[in-house]
């Protein structure tokens, strides 16, 4: 018989992993300071159309600025993080499914250890 199991992906953090994902906060970071810079455009030009309550209106585009900011701070957070990690550290990167083959006999504990597969500059490592 076959069942789905959950299975952790991680990745070991080296010197190019490292970059990339600085790389990759620095990038999202830039998108959302973009997003926030157009949702204050759109405000003041809706503002200026008069087409619009404009309470409502400022109370709509500060809570989509305010969640942006706070995603903003997240990503600061990650960054800071990841300059204090060492080299060789692992990082939950996602859980996957698996199809796992079960009999009759097996020893169910093995059989659901949490099973883990280790990634290391994009190529699978170590299956644990």
């Amino acid at each position: 018989m076959q069942i789905i199991q959950s299975v952790v992906v991680k990745q070991v953090l080296t010197e190019k992993s490292k970059e990339k994902l600085f790389e990759k906060f620095k990038a999202q970071k830039l998108q959302l300071q973009k997003e926030r810079d157009q949702l204050l455009f759109e405000l003041k030009r809706l503002e200026k159309s008069k087409n619009f309550s404009p309470g409502a209106l400022k109370k709509h585009f500060e809570k989509e600025i305010q969640m942006r900011h706070e995603k903003e701070k997240l990503l600061d957070f990650q960054i800071e993080q990841l300059h204090i990690l060492p080299i060789g550290s692992e990082l939950k990167e996602k859980e996957v499914q698996a199809l796992i083959e079960i009999k009759v006999g097996d020893i169910w504990d093995e059989k659901f250890g949490q099973p883990t597969i280790i990634i290391r500059d994009g190529i699978i490592d170590d299956i644990r």
